[in-house]
């Protein structure tokens, strides 16, 4: 029997809204690791506004927002080595200057499990860093470096809520360590959803065609205003290689967690804990409910059916997981 869920149970689950968890595995198709599959869903194409007529060339954008673009490179120790039974590895990834206080923004999967991390500047500058916090839910982190302010150039963020597909965009970082390395194309579709590093989705993610490699990693995806309105993150790729479907967290989605990661090092998030599917009625039809969730302790089960939210209506799963997302813990 298929049960309606009532206002008032909704009401329960959101007062039980709990703190999604921290670290975890890193997905396969975070960029610098093996790729195998991202999760792409189609979404109602809606209206937005029309492409800013002050767009800017490549390489004006490249100009303005270079000496704001980092690479980062962090070392881990592994046990692996035969003979002395550890030793140091050595990975890089992409970041950009976040305020001029030194922090910089980078993938959490780039500093994971680093023992050292390390930031170098357009220049070559290079300075010591130190993760101030990072947050495994949306693969997004802040590191801290004491250098010269003559260095310290902050890109300005843009509103990833404002993009349209076909929008051009520009990707600058480090592939495969080629520090400032441009690549630009456009905003192929909007809404995707990735896998974050603890299996959580990343919702509103940006498709570009712009070259996303390995080392492109938390490097800034930028509109022809120069504004940063995504981080690379993924790639689709069957080679491991660029395949011109690269996926970037969007900048909304950014402002809010680094926020929370400056503020208290750590970011919360509201989570429900079911596994659901749209139903065919209308709503999200719960398959599975987690033991010990909110959703457990508020009464939900096998069967139910999600139709309102707080009052905000609930047709499919994507709704539901948007109403969510939208909620403090």
């Amino acid at each position: 029997m298929i049960t309606i869920v009532k206002r008032s149970l909704l009401a329960a689950v959101l007062a039980a809204l709990a703190v999604g968890a921290g670290g975890g595995a890193l997905v396969a198709y975070a960029v610098g690791r093996p790729a195998t599959k991202t999760v792409v869903r189609q979404v109602t194409v809606r209206s937005s506004q029309a492409a800013s007529s002050s767009a800017l060339s490549v390489n004006d954008v490249y100009r303005r927002s270079y000496k704001g673009v980092v690479q980062i490179t962090t070392s881990s120790t592994s046990n692996a080595f035969p003979f002395d039974g550890s030793g140091t590895q050595q990975a890089q990834g992409s970041g950009f200057v976040y305020d001029a206080k030194g922090d910089i923004v980078t993938n959490e999967h780039v500093v994971d499990g680093a023992s050292s991390v390390s930031v170098t500047f357009w220049n070559g500058a290079k300075y010591k860093a130190r993760v101030v916090g990072k947050d495994a839910s949306t693969d997004l982190a802040v590191v801290k470096v004491d250098a010269p302010s003559s260095l310290l150039v902050p890109l300005a963020p843009g509103d990833s809520s404002a993009l349209a597909v076909g929008d051009g965009v520009v990707a600058i970082g480090s592939p495969f360590g080629l520090a400032e390395t441009v690549t630009s194309g456009i905003v192929s579709a909007l809404h995707r959803q990735m896998t974050s590093p603890n299996g959580f989705a990343i919702q509103n993610s940006i498709q570009t065609d712009a070259a996303i490699n390995h080392g492109n990693s938390g490097g800034p995806l930028l509109n022809l205003e120069g504004k940063v309105i995504g981080v690379t993150s993924q790639i689709e790729s069957d080679s491991g290689g660029n395949d011109g479907v690269g996926f970037a967290i969007p900048s909304n989605t950014v402002r809010s967690v680094v926020a929370q990661l400056l503020a208290t090092g750590k970011a919360e998030h509201a989570y429900l804990g079911v596994a659901a599917q749209t139903s065919p009625t209308g709503g999200a039809l719960v398959g599975t409910v987690r033991a010990g969730t909110p959703a457990a302790r508020a009464g939900l089960r096998h069967g139910d059916v999600i139709t309102a939210v707080d009052g905000q209506r609930i047709s499919s799963v994507a709704d539901l997981q948007s109403a969510i997302d939208a909620r403090s813990p």
